[in-house]
């Protein structure tokens, strides 16, 4: 009865996107810190946070909505972009990164080969490498 209620409200409504997720883990985070040092900014800061989540959740433009997720994607996306790769090349113990010294491409070479010619595929390059 309450989930067909909550249904049938927001529908129209712009819901949850990844701003939306970033704004309640920053406002959870900045809570938890106004707890600890009790600052009278924080707990503005905090209030205005969950405020502008909540103005963005219920809103009826989603147009508008989805310009400023778009644009919060565009500025997060290079840090993202170098999260998954440190997190990938750490995982990977078979492999060993290293770029390219003529153009700067990412390149792995299977572990444990000894001193490897490599051959970039980009730039066409040729030079050695230790796996």
């Amino acid at each position: 009865m309450i989930r067909q209620y909550l249904a049938r409200f927001m529908v129209g409504r712009y819901g949850m996107d990844q701003l939306n997720i970033f704004l309640m883990v920053t406002y959870l985070v900045l809570y938890l810190v106004f707890l600890v040092t009790r600052l009278v900014v924080l707990d503005w800061i905090v209030l205005v946070l969950l405020l502008v989540a909540l103005f963005r959740m219920l809103s009826r433009d989603l147009e508008r909505r989805r310009s400023e997720n778009t644009r919060f994607l565009q500025i997060v996306r290079p840090a993202m972009r170098k999260f998954h790769t440190f997190r990938t090349r750490m995982h990977d113990r078979e492999h060993r990164y290293f770029k390219c010294p003529n153009c700067g491409q990412q390149m792995r070479v299977p572990r444990g080969k000894g001193r490897i010619t490599v051959h970039c595929r980009t730039c066409g390059a040729t030079f050695e490498e230790k796996s």
